[in-house]
């Protein structure tokens, strides 16, 4: 907490966190001198762009200074001013977007506040898993949003949101996801964000509602201060507190013409729009396309300002503000006034564009996706060790043929960009005879393949890039992302592929052929097949119209089942999975009684043993790695720490250990 002059030729050495808190910070004045990527300098590994190299630091890196008009002033920040770091810390939270009693029962709720959270093992800037208990839930599942009630049709996330990701509760990070199809029923305080960064393994989390006033009062306070390095005199009084409320701020009723609007708190920086019942209907998608127009035409026009980003969602709309140039009330205000002035979307026309896609069906990739999350996830899924055969029985699908042939006859409306990550769609079949419906991981994965192609509910996407994920796979595409070049298929500051409403179409190609796709079609050698058309909302209502027969029968098979699935699960016992179980009983108890000049190797962070390369009896040299522990998404190494015999395992692949447990005792040679 303090600015410092540095000789040239210094040498700053940063040690291991002490006590409290996960990370350290270091500024420099003028910043580095790193290239901009989409108007930033930040680095995000896993999208591999940013920064230096899209990376993280490596031994022997050189980092540039930017310039820099006058020397900095060396002041301290007092000590009253400095972040009180904790092992049990307690953040403010807004209620919303999704909450009781639509989700959530009122007692789900009322625990997930009383609760103390316990920081997972796997967590990083993508985003902090919290173990505790499982809600109770509203629903018996998400409906055509898939079978777990914590299923929704894809919306817009916020930073800091707490996601369901199943029974499961992940705060979404700074490198998370903008899109997904999970419940979140709070979202951190903007000036409470920060607290993020410093939880780590093990620690207790307790999340205090706070109201609308009091984040506006921290977020001003945050910036009095920060202006001056001193704390303001002449703040008022901290608001009040109020009682819990309801994370829906304003309805607009159906009547007539009018489907009903619903206005969900997302945060103080956040609105989430929602349209009509909760149903997959591109109606609905439609006047979400409507509302979005009409605000960027106020923006343009300089009607509106203070708004960051829009996102659109299957049936919603997220509208990110500046709470400091845009209160939520003025912008409230306006979107009340679109609705009146929103033109009627009956016979709306978009452009879209017909992009093929080659697939490589069941790919290893995802297989091996698939065997990673039996080995340190779930073992007992249903939907494992094979995707498509359960996308095949929760559809009631005579064959496995049959679904590939389902598959490469949809085609995929995209409906939604940056599902999980990085310009990744989330499309639906635009025949319903097509939309094969099924429920995403419960808990979602850990690691997902670049590119594969999963379907979760009614929705189909192509993952953009490494990282968690809970769709069903079957198979893997070519790229979504272009992180460097501008070739025929990716326009001048676009490095994404898809647009709203573009349709996919998929084509079979072999893995190895896909392979080269892969490599060529960044390079601009391998260029898409792609039709420019327009797509009509009233000629695709008269469609659904007259084969309507046809897709009642469908729908009518696939209900049957989906609930012979549900009840096979509770047959086997796998309707209720525990999604986690307690990082602390792993244990940290040490060895005693060593054998005379034998070591006891210990694990330096929580998380899953995922490889053991050694077995008792195996001579090692000093740095070999003798267990890879999966931690924090990152594959760990613990190494040996001399020459020696392994003659002693107290660990397993596929089982949970805490920083400083015992893994195995080496006899040292030395």
């Amino acid at each position: 907490w303090r600015a410092q002059f540095v000789k040239a030729g210094s040498v700053l050495r940063l040690g291991s966190i002490q006590g409290d808190g996960c990370r350290s910070y270091l500024t420099v004045a003028g910043g580095f001198d790193v290239p901009d990527y989409l108007g930033s300098k930040a680095t995000f590994t896993l999208g591999q762009f940013g920064g230096h190299g899209g990376r993280t630091l490596r031994t022997g890196d050189v980092l540039h200074m930017g310039s820099r008009a006058s020397a900095p002033t060396v002041c301290a920040l007092p000590a009253e001013l400095r972040p009180a770091y904790a092992h049990a810390w307690e953040i403010g939270v807004l209620y919303g977007p999704h909450g009781a009693p639509d989700f959530f029962t009122e007692k789900d709720i009322q625990t997930f506040f009383a609760t103390d959270w316990e920081v997972h093992y796997n967590s990083s800037r993508t985003g902090v898993r919290l173990i505790g208990p499982k809600p109770e839930w509203a629903r018996e599942d998400g409906g055509e949003a898939g079978l777990h009630p914590s299923n929704i049709h894809d919306n817009a996330y916020a930073i800091g949101a707490v996601d369901f990701t199943g029974d499961m509760p992940v705060i979404l990070g700074p490198d998370g996801p903008s899109l997904g199809g999970f419940v979140c029923p709070v979202t951190i305080a903007h000036a409470e964000l920060w607290k993020m960064g410093q939880l780590r393994p093990g620690d207790r989390v307790r999340f205090c509602p706070m109201t609308l006033a009091q984040a506006r009062y921290l977020e001003q306070l945050q910036d009095a201060t920060i202006v001056k390095l001193k704390q303001p005199k002449d703040m008022a009084a901290y608001p009040a507190a109020a009682d819990l409320g309801s994370p829906v701020i304003h309805i607009t009723p159906a009547r007539d013409e009018q489907v009903q609007v619903v206005y969900r708190q997302s945060g103080d920086r956040n609105l989430l729009v929602e349209y009509g019942p909760l149903v997959l209907d591109l109606n609905l998608r439609f006047r979400v396309h409507a509302l979005m127009v009409w605000l960027q035409n106020a923006i343009a026009a300089g009607e509106l300002n203070g708004i960051l980003d829009l996102t659109p969602g299957i049936r919603s709309l997220q509208i990110h503000f500046d709470a400091r140039k845009l209160s939520r009330d003025d912008l409230l205000e306006h979107l009340v006034l679109a609705e009146q002035q929103l033109p009627p979307i009956e016979d709306m026309t978009v452009p879209t564009r017909i992009v093929r896609l080659p697939l490589s069906w069941d790919d290893s990739a995802t297989r091996l996706a698939i065997e990673k999350y039996m080995q340190s996830v779930r073992k007992d899924a249903p939907w494992c060790p094979s995707n498509i055969e359960f996308i095949r029985r929760i559809n009631g699908i005579e064959d496995i043929e049959r679904v590939k042939n389902i598959v490469f006859d949809a085609r995929y409306l995209v409906m939604g960009l940056g599902d999980v990550y990085l310009g990744a769609p989330v499309a639906t079949p635009l025949d319903p005879r097509h939309r094969l419906v099924t429920t995403k991981y419960n808990p979602a994965r850990t690691w997902t393949p670049e590119n594969a192609v999963g379907i979760g509910g009614a929705y189909m996407c192509v993952y953009g890039m490494e990282g968690p994920g809970g769709y069903q796979f079957v198979g893997r595409t070519i790229q979504m992302w272009n992180r460097y070049k501008q070739t025929a298929d990716f326009e001048a500051g676009k490095p994404w592929l898809l647009r709203f409403f573009d349709q996919i179409r998929f084509y079979p190609v072999s893995e190895n052929e896909l392979l080269q796709m892969r490599e060529d079609f960044v390079a601009g050698r391998f260029k898409l097949d792609i039709e420019e058309t327009t797509f009509s909302l009233h000629e695709y209502n008269d469609y659904l119209k007259v084969n309507d027969p046809e897709i009642s029968a469908f729908r009518d098979t696939q209900r049957a089942a989906f609930a012979a699935e549900r009840e096979m699960w509770k047959a086997n016992g796998q309707a209720e999975y525990a999604s986690d179980t307690s990082v602390a009983e792993a244990g940290t108890e040490s060895e005693l009684d060593l054998p005379a000049g034998s070591r006891a190797v210990a694990a330096h962070v929580s998380g899953n043993i995922w490889a053991i390369p050694v077995e008792i009896g195996s001579m090692v040299k000093a740095g070999e790695t003798l267990v890879v522990i999966e931690s924090m998404k990152m594959e760990i190494a613990v190494i040996a720490p001399c020459d020696g015999e392994i003659i002693q395992l107290n660990c397993r692949v596929g089982g949970q250990v805490s920083a400083g447990q015992d893994l195995l005792v080496v006899q040292s040679h030395e």
